[in-house]
């Protein structure tokens, strides 16, 4: 049994920040439209201003054709700095209560950051197929300002017309410290 001076000596503040790197059992929006996908995510550390892991994860029911060139839009007002080598594109191993999210394998690919850093493109050199997990894995350091940053999604089948269609967005949180 644990008595209550044993429970005074534990911080709270690691447990909380570590908690909170994955997206949220409820989540509310003002605006909660059909068109909105959530997809899943995993950052290894959310405060502000520290170095972190991001795995933005697709998994096999956010996406329903083979993949030939994904975009990911970055928002604006998301002041960190993005570099190619700290990018990957991988087939992913999603994590839960008694595993951790990784890269399980890299799939070879070019990746194009647009001149202003508000984009990445991922350019597989094969289509990506149906099926299994897959994402964008990226080190960097979380931005100064704390807040909300939705990054979208969008991806293009092959096909004869090349267009990128909605796969949905990620809505993370970077916490004050």
């Amino acid at each position: 049994m644990v008595t209550a001076p044993e429970l005074a000596g534990l911080s709270t503040t690691a447990g909380t920040a570590l908690a909170q790197g994955t997206p949220s059992l409820l989540e509310f929006r003002w605006d909660n439209s059909k068109d909105y996908n959530k997809l899943y995510y995993f950052i290894t550390n959310t405060l502000r201003t520290q170095r972190a892991d991001y795995y933005l994860i697709l998994r096999p029911k956010d996406r329903n054709t083979a993949i030939i060139k994904l975009t990911i839009t970055v928002p604006d007002y998301f002041d960190s700095k993005l570099y190619l080598n700290q990018m990957k594109f991988c087939r992913m191993s999603q994590g839960g209560m008694t595993k951790r999210t990784r890269c399980e394998e890299v799939i070879p690919a070019d990746i194009v950051l647009a001149p202003n850093g508000k984009g990445i493109e991922v350019l597989p050199h094969k289509p990506i197929p149906v099926g299994g997990t897959v994402g964008l894995m990226m080190t960097l350091f979380n931005p100064f300002q704390a807040g909300m940053f939705q990054f979208n999604a969008l991806a293009q089948a092959p096909g004869e017309i090349p267009v990128s269609g909605y796969l949905g967005s990620w809505l993370i949180e970077i916490d004050p410290n």
